[in-house]
């Protein structure tokens, strides 16, 4: 079974990657030649392995198999296929890629943060990054929200639907051990971190984008939905 891990650089894939494998001991490749974020944090800390097999041997498998990707969805997803769509306000996403791409460590490049919002990367802009996993709606593909991540990690993930078995006594590292591991890349570990990193000129920038306006509307719906019973 191929389960896509999708999501917009920058929304909280390594720390469900790394949710995932702490508390279900389940690993995850990546779509790319190689893992970036595995090779900077470890793959034992974040639970990362090779592509074990083509994508088609994945989905032909009895095993689940996680594969991580950053980019729209493409050629290489089929319809049918699984996936997580993990979301995150594209505003605090953008900023938090443009402060990792930054020189300095105490403020947001402009240049990396309006090179992201014009959507000149891989990935393309936030807005049609998730719209390409969101629209249309399809019930193997099941979206998780950031904000639902990090408030209760173990309740997010029983949510998906997933074939997991608990690793007895396992828990989730918190923020704190995350940062003192790596404090450049886990940085701030909350929601609305735009409001005091982005530049106002930047953030009509991001709404002057009509991709940008249909997702953020699609994520404020999505944020009112009701929870399921520890959810």
């Amino acid at each position: 079974m191929l389960v896509w891990v999708a999501s917009y650089p920058r929304s909280g894939n390594t720390f469900l990657r790394i949710v995932l494998y702490r508390l279900y001991g389940v690993r995850a490749s990546v779509i790319y030649d190689f893992d970036g974020v595995a090779d900077r944090l470890g793959r034992d800390f974040v639970g990362g392995l090779d592509r074990p097999g083509s994508l088609d041997d994945l989905r032909a498998s009895d095993e689940l198999h996680l594969v991580k990707t950053h980019r729209p969805r493409d050629a290489d997803v089929h319809e049918e296929d699984r996936a997580i769509c993990l979301v995150r306000d594209g505003r605090d996403a953008l900023v938090s890629w443009a402060r990792q791409e930054s020189e300095s460590p105490d403020r947001v490049s402009r240049t990396a943060l309006r090179s992201l919002i014009n959507g000149e990367r891989g990935s393309r802009s936030w807005g049609v990054n998730v719209l390409s996993w969101l629209r249309p709606p399809a019930p193997q593909r099941v979206v998780l929200l950031y904000d639902d991540l990090v408030r209760d990690p173990e309740a997010a993930v029983e949510s998906l639907g997933l074939p997991l078995q608990r690793v007895p006594g396992a828990t989730v590292p918190s923020f704190a051990e995350l940062h003192a591991a790596d404090p450049a890349f886990f940085r701030r570990g909350h929601t609305g971190t735009h409001r005091d990193e982005m530049p106002d000129d930047l953030h009509e920038l991001f709404w002057s984008r009509p991709e940008n306006t249909e997702a953020m509307v699609l994520l404020r719906s999505l944020q009112q939905r009701p929870r399921q019973p520890g959810g």
